[in-house]
């Protein structure tokens, strides 16, 4: 399975950090086909299209690393299945490591408190910075979901939801796209929310 390495950090390699749900997989406990990959607990899970290829690429020209919102046994049940025997991975954070806190945007716009709907969980990558002092400079975040990159737009790559869809192209795109940034000092005043449109 693949494990977190001890070797030392390569500094003149980005961190890419992937989430999971609806970024490299789709989880369902109600799959509409029998041709998912593997199971995690209740679910039955479809990797996104071309994910082996783009994580080889990944492996070959960066640090990689995986940090969910989902719970910690979920997230370690999937990078088992997920990722490749002995695929070095900087570290694999769950919903452990996000902070939990509310959405005051979304309170205006409704004007009513509800604790169900008003909270999510963020990642904030100066958590990333402080553990393994890596410059927020040279770290990039793959993510779906805009919310969960909040304090931290300018690392935030997002990709469309991944629903099971068996043509999907996402990960093809995002390969080429990513290894154009490998040299960039400073991938924070990169302008990355129109990334897709190289590649329609």
């Amino acid at each position: 399975m693949a494990h977190v390495t001890s070797r030392r950090y390569d500094t003149d390699k980005l961190l890419v950090i992937l989430d999971l749900d609806e970024t490299l997989i789709f989880a369902t406990s109600t799959p509409h086909d029998t041709a998912w990959h593997f199971e995690a607990g209740p679910y039955k899970v479809y990797r996104r299209p071309h994910a082996a290829a783009f994580l080889a690429t990944l492996a070959a020209h960066f640090e990689v690393a995986v940090w969910s919102s989902a719970s910690d046994d979920y997230v370690a049940q999937v990078v088992a299945q997920l990722f490749p025997a002995h695929y070095p991975l900087r570290f694999v954070w769950g919903r452990s490591r996000c902070t939990f806190q509310i959405d005051y945007e979304q309170l205006e716009e409704t004007g009513s408190y509800d604790p169900f709907s008003h909270y999510h969980y963020v990642k904030k990558l100066r958590k990333v910075r402080k553990r393994l002092g890596i410059p927020l400079e040279r770290m990039l975040i793959v993510d779906d979901t805009p919310y969960k990159c909040r304090y931290n737009y300018g690392n935030a790559i997002y990709v469309k939801e991944f629903w099971g869809d068996p043509a999907d192209e996402e990960l093809r795109h995002l390969t080429h796209y990513l290894l154009s940034l490998r040299s960039e000092p400073n991938v924070r005043t990169l302008e990355k929310r129109f990334w897709r449109a190289h590649y329609q």
